[in-house]
């Protein structure tokens, strides 16, 4: 689909299609949504929202839009939309109550669906990942949230914070990425997955190309 979905709780974000950004510049009407005056970085919206954005293709970079001119410009049809939001919605509530059993709270997310051969609508790409989602220490959040201090978080933001304080990442050249800032990624993505699942991450075999491992982890569903 030439649309993706991202589903949100909470009034955050660092990039040019998130939220916060948005209303910290002092925009009310984003993406179709009515946002009252007052509201605080990172404080709970008060209720869920789907912020939909384009689907980036030639390397462009995703823009936000409406429910109306998802269906006005041809993106998907009122059906379409009816049936991935409602979709995305009973994701998120899945995802957000599984992360709260495990004391996480799961903040946003994205979802991507496309189409089957027979035209059913199919959900695509990993969910609920760090990459995906982003997720906050449940425990400490309140507290933090109080004293005006940013939540713990465990995702893809610590590299975003990273490139932030170094460069434009939309108009300049993303500087090399040292080694121990990779690692520590790698700690956070693996601290979620054991976090969430109660499982031990098992360091794959580095002689596997990705592609082969990737392809052999999908077989067993196709």
């Amino acid at each position: 689909m030439p649309v993706e979905i991202v589903v949100r709780d909470y009034l955050t974000g660092t990039t040019g299609t998130s939220i916060w950004p948005m209303y910290r510049a002092g925009r009310r009407d984003i993406y179709g949504i009515r946002f009252p005056d007052g509201l605080r970085e990172n404080q709970k919206l008060p209720a869920t929202i789907i912020t939909p954005t384009t689907k980036a293709f030639d390397g462009g970079h995703d823009e936000p839009l409406t429910q109306e001119e998802i269906t006005s410009r041809g993106l998907l049809t009122h059906e379409h939309w009816a049936t991935v939001s409602g979709l995305a919605l009973g994701l998120f509530a899945r995802g957000r109550a599984i992360a709260e059993q495990h004391g996480l709270i799961l903040v946003d997310t994205k979802y991507e669906f496309g189409f089957d051969a027979a035209g059913g609508i199919v959900l695509a790409d990993e969910i609920h990942t760090p990459d995906s989602s982003r997720y906050w220490i449940g425990e400490s959040y309140e507290r933090r949230f109080a004293s005006g201090k940013p939540p713990e978080s465990l995702d893809k933001d610590f590299i975003r914070h990273w490139v932030n304080e170094r460069c434009d990442p939309y108009r300049d050249p993303i500087p090399e990425i040292p080694c121990d800032v990779i690692l520590e990624a790698a700690r956070i993505y693996i601290g979620v997955f054991e976090t969430i699942t109660g499982q031990s991450f098992v360091v794959p075999d580095p002689g596997i190309p990705v592609l082969q491992r990737i392809r052999a982890n999908l077989a067993p569903y196709f």
